[in-house]
């Protein structure tokens, strides 16, 4: 059958399976657009108030539910206004498709109007990017692009489709799409390497788990429970691993790295076995490298070549995907208890960095308050800063996919766009964005988004009336030189609420958080509560960077 480019672009979303995308109109996606409209019954777009917040509104949607995250800019500004979305997808392996409308390929190369090589701009940023000249190319390309931003190590991919060939006609055949065909099959690990791995669980007396986000992207928590419950090992997650072990079981240590527990970095110090799987061994996490489980052996796991001894020299190596890891794995292991071991680690687990400046509203409240409003079932986006913190440190994650957060690029402003797709994405459930008043800045013209759409959605602001986190390190080390810091109080909270058109809270006390997250539960509306928060309030524990990970600031 013959179809138009822009057609083809709508067929093979449905394809695809997707349901919803992001984005923003420009002259360069009109035919899109127009085609979006004709099939508004079959996807659903969701128009943010900026690019960046339909990028990260894409990349929420994916990481909350498993699925490839969409979103479509213009040419030009509405194409680099997603470069940051993309950067932070791909630092954290977040499947997502970008499409981006460019000028007519007859102009391409002539400093046309809205001309930009956005195809040159990401390609350190994707898995693998396109410049689509011909119609007849243009559903495999798509094709190819979901199939890529899926598998192996999940990321982000961009198509770039000049004006005309969104008009130009083709031929076109359906396909119907086996997700299950597209998982490409890594080399064979041979089982030998597979029995090394379950000797050195079976025989080591201090065993300990690292695991990150290639346990969630795998799918693999289920099995990681087992294995830990199973061989009774200690167990902590980096930022992106967060939920991939639950962290109301006894053996849980929580986070592990510059702001992990005490627990955690102690066990990394003193263990003699360390598993590491669906880690990249962050700079965040190492700190010092040279004194990082020197007295371990370690074992990592990981479907990305590329980053098995790449930060961290192994002692074995594995490229292969988790869930056939852990499947191979437990036939040779030998169910056992580490007493000794675990007394141990509870016992760090009762040294703990209490924040302890005033009785006003705590930030460990911020989470407490919300986990019982909600009986822990919610989803909780952040922005980045010390709020981001407290929000991995003070909330007891059951599940994978509850915490929606930048990690690796670390982007402020991302959450309320992620907070976004999270919602859209899971209409029924409860979403917070936890944000500092810094970050809020960034990108709050997304509330207007969150107002249009009716999302109930409850953004958080730590009001402490500076940059919470760069003012910690510059009092830690800089002798207190609050250089572009503090920020001033022009803004005021309740008039933008109003102006924006969702409900608002002022809170101090905890009393007063606490009615405004009831609100919030009973209402389900659009929610923003201003929190006030000590100036001084620290995220803690903290290691200073390049010290060795057990050298602990508690205060």
């Amino acid at each position: 059958m013959k179809k138009n480019g822009s057609q083809i672009i709508v067929e093979c979303l449905v394809e695809q399976g997707v349901d919803t995308i992001f984005g923003y109109p420009g002259g360069a996606v009109l035919n899109i657009y127009d085609e979006l409209y004709k099939n508004s019954d079959r996807i659903k777009h969701i128009l943010t108030s900026h690019e960046q917040g339909a990028s990260h509104a894409a990349d929420g949607y994916a990481r909350s539910t498993g699925k490839v995250g969409v979103c479509l800019a213009t040419s030009g500004p509405g194409a680099t206004n997603l470069v940051t979305g993309i950067a932070t997808a791909y630092m954290d392996s977040v499947p997502m498709v970008a499409i981006t409308g460019n000028v007519g390929t007859g102009l391409l190369g002539r400093d046309s109007f809205q001309e930009v090589d956005i195809a040159g701009i990401t390609m350190p940023i994707t898995k693998h990017n396109y410049i689509v000249k011909d119609v007849n190319i243009l559903a495999d390309v798509i094709r190819e692009a979901f199939e890529i931003a899926r598998s192996g190590r999940p990321g982000p991919v961009l198509i770039d489709i000049p004006k005309d060939v969104t008009a130009a006609v083709c031929e076109y055949e359906p396909k119907k799409i086996d997700f299950k065909e597209q998982i490409k099959e890594l080399p064979h690990v041979d089982e030998e390497k597979i029995k090394e791995v379950a000797e050195l669980i079976n025989n080591a007396k201090r065993p300990f788990i690292y695991a990150g986000g290639g346990i969630i992207r795998s799918n693999s928590s289920k099995e990681l429970n087992e294995l830990a419950n199973t061989m009774d090992i200690p167990t902590s997650t980096s930022l992106m691993g967060i939920g991939a072990f639950d962290q109301n079981n006894p053996l849980s240590t929580g986070l592990i790295g510059m702001h992990g527990t005490v627990a955690s970095n102690k066990c990394v110090v003193e263990c003699d076995l360390l598993l590491a799987l669906g880690v990249r061994f962050s700079d965040r996490v190492l700190s010092n490298h040279k004194h990082f489980a020197e007295n371990a052996k370690i074992v990592q796991v990981d479907v990305d070549r590329a980053e098995v001894d790449k930060n961290i020299k192994t002692d074995i190596g594995l490229v292969m995907n988790l869930d056939e890891f852990f499947s191979r794995l437990k036939k040779y292991l030998k169910p056992k208890k580490n007493p000794i071991w675990v007394s141990l680690v509870d016992s760090w687990k009762n040294v703990f960095a209490e924040n302890q400046i005033s009785s006003s509203l705590k930030p460990r409240y911020f989470m407490e308050a919300i986990s019982e409003a909600t009986k822990g079932e919610c989803f909780i986006c952040t922005e980045v800063g010390q709020h981001q913190m407290w929000a991995a440190q003070y909330f007891k994650y059951s599940k994978p996919n509850r915490l929606i957060t930048s990690g690796g690029l670390g982007t402020m402003g991302y959450g309320m766009g992620a907070s976004i797709g999270t919602q859209i994405g899971n209409p029924d459930s409860y979403v917070f964005n936890i944000s500092g008043d810094g970050s809020f800045r960034m990108n709050f013209n997304e509330l207007l988004t969150i107002s249009k759409y009716n999302l109930p959605i409850c953004v958080v602001v730590a009001n402490n009336g500076v940059l919470g986190m760069v003012r910690q390190w510059q009092t830690a080390f800089y002798e207190k030189r609050y250089s572009q810091t503090i920020l001033d109080s022009v803004l005021d909270y309740e008039a933008l609420a109003k102006a924006v058109g969702v409900d608002y809270f002022y809170a101090s006390t905890r009393d007063e958080y606490k009615k405004a997250i009831d609100s919030f539960i009973k209402n389900r509306r659009p929610l923003l509560i201003n929190a006030i928060v000590e100036i001084d309030e620290k995220v803690l524990p903290m290691v200073a960077p390049g010290k060795p990970i057990d050298d602990i600031m508690l205060k």
